[in-house]
C-alpha cells in the first residue's frame, strides 16, 4: 500500500471516531458502503441502516486511535487495523476495517471491534 493511501485511510478512520461525524447521518452515509456490515464488540451484527439509525442519537465517546496499520488486499481494496482507547470508559478495542474505493472515493464495507485489555 502506498503511503498516501495509508495516510488517507487513517484519516478516514480517525474521522469516524469524531463526535461530529458520528452524529452526522449525511457524513456516515458517505463513508459507509451500501453493503456495509459490522461485527460490534458485543458480537452483534449491524448493517449500514442500523449504524445510521443508532450512531447519530448516541452520546459520542472520547476515543483515541493508535497503532494504525494498513495493507492492500486487491486493487482498490484495503484492510486497516488499529487500537482504540475509549477514554470515557477506560476500555480498549482492537479494530479492523475493509475499505473499497469506488467512484465516490474510499468507503468502508466491513468493520469489527474486539474488546481487549490495556495494550
Amino acid at each position: 500500500m502506498n503511503n498516501s493511501v495509508k495516510i488517507l485511510l487513517q484519516t478516514l478512520e480517525e474521522e469516524l471516531l469524531k463526535p461530529e461525524v458520528r452524529q452526522s447521518e449525511e457524513r456516515l452515509n458517505q463513508l459507509l458502503a451500501d453493503d456495509f456490515q459490522e461485527i460490534g464488540s458485543s458480537g452483534r451484527l449491524f448493517d449500514k441502516q442500523d449504524v445510521l439509525d443508532r450512531l447519530p442519537s448516541e452520546k459520542p465517546p472520547k476515543m483515541i486511535l493508535s497503532n494504525f496499520s494498513g495493507r492492500e488486499l486487491a486493487k482498490d481494496v484495503a484492510l486497516t487495523t488499529y487500537s482504540v482507547h475509549h477514554q470515557d470508559k477506560e476500555k480498549y478495542t482492537l479494530r479492523s476495517s475493509i475499505w473499497k474505493k469506488d467512484t465516490s472515493g474510499w468507503r468502508m464495507t466491513f468493520h469489527q471491534g474486539t474488546i481487549t485489555s490495556k495494550p
